[in-house]
Parts: C-alpha cells; sequence; structure tokens
C-alpha cells in the first residue's frame, strides 16, 4: 500500500472514530453528570467529618496531646467555652450535638443544654475567667451539666474530631469507633445486620415465589398462538397501569383481619370469627403483596426466553423416547435458565430496595 494511500485510510478512518465519539458524547456526559458525579459526593459525603474540628478547633487542638485514660485538662474546658461561644452565635451546636448523638447517645442534648446556658454567660467571663474557683471554666460547664466533668464525653469528642472518618460503615457493621479501637455497638443498637439480613431473606422468598408462579404462566404463554398469548400478555401488564400505591392499599384492605381473604376463610369454616389471621403488619404480608407486584418482572424475562425455544426440540427429545418430564428436564428448562436467571436478578434487586409496600402492607 503506497504511502499516501495509507495516510488517507488513516484519516477516514480517524474521522469515523470521532464521529463515533461525537454520537456517544451526549450519553457519556450525561452519566458523568447524572450518575457518577452525584456517586462521588456520596462517597466523599460518607467520609467527610469537618464538623466536630470546625465547630471546636480550639478544643481540637488541646484534645490532642490528652490520653483518654487521664483526667481532662483544665485548659480544654476554657477552649470549649470559647468554640461553644462562637458555634452558638451560628447555631452550629446543634449541628454538632447532632452528629455526635450518632456516636454517642445523649450528646444532641447535651450540646443543647450548653449551648443554651452559654448564650446567657457574659462574653468577658467566657474570654477571662474569674480566678474564683466557682467561675472557672470546668466549673461553669459542670454546672450546666455534670457530663462535662466525665472524660468520655472528651473522649467522643477527641475520637471523631478527624476531618476523615470510617464511622458511617462501622455504624452499618453494627460497629463504632472508640477511644479504645473499633468495638460492638450496645446490644440495643445492634440492629443493622438484622435488618440486612431480613431484607436478604424476604428478598429470596419474593424471588423463589415469583419464579414458583411466573414460570408455568410464562410456558403457557409461549406455548399459545400469537393472538391470545397476546391478549394474556395484556392482562399481565394490566398491573402496570395502576398506581404502586393504589395496588399496595389495597393488599392492606384485603389481607386485614375484617378484610377480604379473612372474611372468605370464616365464611369456607376454615377460620373461627374470634381467630382471624394476621396477615399485615408482618412478613407474611409483605411477602405476599411484594410477590403480585413484582411477578410481572419475572414473566416478562421468561417469556422473552421462552418465546426463542423451538417446540421441535421437545419433539425430538420425546421421539427419540424421552417421557414429557425428561424432556422438560433435559431440553427445555436448560434453555429457558437465561430467562429465570434474568427475571430472578431483576426481582431481587427491586426487592431489596423496595420502601412503599413494606412500609404500608409490613407496619414497623
Amino acid at each position: 500500500m503506497s504511502t499516501p494511500l495509507q495516510r488517507r485510510l488513516q484519516r477516514v478512518q480517524r474521522r469515523q472514530k470521532l464521529r463515533a465519539l461525537g454520537l456517544v458524547a451526549p450519553l457519556l456526559v450525561f452519566v458523568l453528570v447524572f450518575f457518577l458525579w452525584p456517586i462521588g459526593a456520596m462517597l466523599l459525603r460518607s467520609v467527610e467529618n469537618h464538623i466536630v474540628a470546625d465547630t471546636l478547633p480550639r478544643t481540637v487542638a488541646v484534645l490532642q496531646g490528652w490520653s483518654v485514660d487521664d483526667e481532662p485538662p483544665q485548659a480544654v474546658y476554657g477552649a470549649f467555652l470559647q468554640d461553644m461561644t462562637a458555634a452558638v452565635e451560628t447555631r452550629q451546636h446543634n449541628r454538632l450535638g447532632s452528629r455526635l448523638n450518632y456516636e454517642a447517645s445523649g450528646m444532641s442534648s447535651l450540646f443543647r443544654r450548653a449551648g443554651r446556658a452559654i448564650a446567657r454567660l457574659d462574653p468577658a467571663e467566657v474570654e477571662a475567667p474569674a480566678a474564683n474557683q466557682e467561675t472557672t471554666p470546668r466549673a461553669i460547664l459542670t454546672a450546666i451539666d455534670p457530663r462535662w466533668s466525665d472524660a468520655g464525653t472528651w473522649a467522643v469528642i477527641k475520637t471523631h474530631a478527624p476531618r476523615l472518618t470510617d464511622g458511617y460503615f462501622l455504624n452499618a457493621l453494627d460497629l463504632r469507633r472508640a477511644p479504645q479501637g473499633i468495638e460492638k455497638q450496645p446490644e440495643e443498637r445492634r440492629i443493622m445486620l438484622t435488618l440486612f439480613l431480613r431484607t436478604i431473606v424476604m428478598s429470596l422468598a419474593i424471588t423463589v415465589a415469583c419464579v414458583l408462579l411466573g414460570y408455568p404462566l410464562a410456558w403457557m404463554l409461549a406455548g399459545l398462538p400469537p393472538r391470545r398469548s397476546n391478549l394474556l400478555m395484556m392482562l399481565v401488564l394490566l398491573p402496570f397501569w395502576t398506581s404502586l400505591l393504589v395496588r399496595t392499599s389495597a393488599w392492606k384492605v384485603m389481607l386485614q383481619q375484617q378484610g377480604v381473604v379473612n372474611d372468605i376463610l370464616v365464611w369456607l369454616g376454615l377460620v373461627a370469627d374470634d381467630g382471624r389471621l394476621t396477615m399485615i403488619n408482618n412478613q407474611f404480608g409483605t411477602i405476599i403483596a411484594m410477590t403480585h407486584i413484582l411477578l410481572p418482572f419475572m414473566i416478562l424475562p421468561m417469556y422473552s426466553v421462552m418465546k426463542t425455544i423451538r417446540y421441535d426440540y421437545i419433539r425430538a427429545a420425546r421421539s427419540l423416547g424421552a417421557n414429557a418430564f425428561t424432556a422438560f428436564r433435559r431440553v427445555y428448562f436448560p434453555q429457558s435458565a437465561p430467562g429465570i436467571g434474568a427475571g430472578s436478578l431483576l426481582v431481587f434487586i427491586l426487592a431489596i430496595g423496595y420502601y412503599i409496600t413494606p412500609e404500608i402492607v409490613g407496619g414497623t
């Protein structure tokens, strides 16, 4: 190939790449601005912890050289009074108390009470306290609340003073950062792992229920003539025409103790009138309602895969001596497995992040 021809080919290829990049550029910008940037901002906020150091700069500086095993130094009280005086003017002490309350219960009320009392102090008394023992910074703060004389209070402030923290991630694992290192949360605050496990178990149960209910229906739809299958598919999609809130509220009405389901059971004699079943505000009702709502998301992927499976394969297996079950198990089911996988993944992800239905039907 001659050099001019090669150069022209390179220019043509370069123009094609630039044209392709120009077509993709709007989507790339959209993903960067509305997807990656918010995720990055959220990840940054999950580790940043500027409020302690920004609100109490003098206090944090004094606490740097203090060991949590010793008594708090006198200088920390004076520094804290000056920092709190400035924080009260900007209302930052309430935000600081709320932040530290995530780590130790009672810190929010402690800072609010201190803020109200410090706001009434004489500024000269804060800047240059008298030598009288009753008007020292330590005495002033202890009079406001005895917890200010506790080394544990100052240990919480020192522990969470760094501008970067892993405390939020530790809280998600029922752990916390203490002055001595990472330790477990108190027994009454260990709820995160329990909630995670409950969410995963219920999502798996809903996924399995959708597979068991949706597979036979998708198989039937795939085997019907196009006119009849399209008509039935409209019925499958019909719930999407109704608001999610309306469907969820309907299940709450049906499953309550004086609802339709209990009335039918009483009418059939399966349940006594004074022994009606409790099917809402629990996991049972949540699984039923979410299975109904998420079932179309399972049927559609399975139906799209089953529609491509030729029934001639089943006839060939039967002609070679396989019975109906063996032909289904070894020929049809393996080909439909991608639809089961896609539908299960979709339903499981949606079930994990669902909020409205568990809130209304499941209760607290």
